[in-house]
């Protein structure tokens, strides 16, 4: 399998998609959707790269996996598709979002499509998952991918807010330059761990005065 990268990435990427271990990747991938039902569907891969150029990137959030249930998961983090029951994560984020902007905004649909479109990267760490199985892909070679991305993203760009929920996302984005970049981070916003560590955490209003200190467009995060 090749990779259907929006060709801003695939310029950025050109090295690392020639590397020996990518193509093991992508191997790895074919046999996993070949022997099982995994999502997102495979032309959905990397939808969160088709969605939002490198040159009009602003914000990364990062996620672990894909959704795993039937007809969940469509290449973006914390997304689902139009007409699935939104996850109580993306409840929360919702809810964190209008809290923190002081809006009344309840959508119908968990499909994070319009961000990405406005400039955010919704990377998943793995970006594909067996369905039902959590994690099922974590032994393949996602990971030294999406490192590379993030380290490209760090190096390469200046101004970016990366967005960095629960420990796995922090410890993802170690290596961002916070120099050139603003970090911010807070509890994953599962039901887990939302009454302590997420809710509070302002990052949508300090995302938006970052990035117009820069002289970005800000994020409109209602939908």
């Amino acid at each position: 399998m090749q990779p259907n990268l929006n060709p801003s990435w695939q310029t950025i990427l050109s090295d690392e998609i020639q590397k020996s271990y990518f193509q093991d990747l992508m191997n790895s991938v074919d046999e996993e959707y070949q022997n099982y039902t995994c999502f997102p569907p495979k032309e959905l891969l990397f939808a969160a790269f088709d969605y939002c150029s490198f040159q009009d990137l602003k914000v990364v959030i990062i996620g672990q996996d894909p959704y795993h249930g039937v007809n969940e998961a469509n290449g973006l983090c914390f997304s689902v598709n139009d007409g699935i029951k939104i996850p109580p994560s993306l409840r929360n984020i919702f809810r964190e979002m209008n809290d923190d902007l002081g809006t009344i905004f309840f959508p119908n649909s968990g499909n994070l499509e319009p961000w990405a479109k406005q400039g955010i990267l919704l990377l998943n760490a793995a970006l594909s998952v067996r369905m039902d199985a959590p994690n099922s892909h974590k032994h393949l070679k996602w990971s030294a991918f999406t490192d590379a991305i993030i380290q490209k993203i760090s190096d390469e760009k200046e101004n970016v807010v990366f967005l960095l929920w629960g420990a796995f996302a922090q410890k993802k984005g170690a290596k961002i330059d916070r120099a050139k970049h603003l970090v911010l981070e807070s509890g994953h916003p599962s039901f887990a761990s939302v009454h302590k560590k997420w809710f509070g955490n302002k990052h949508f209003s300090l995302t938006n005065l970052y990035l117009e200190e820069k002289g970005i467009v800000p994020i409109e995060w209602n939908f």
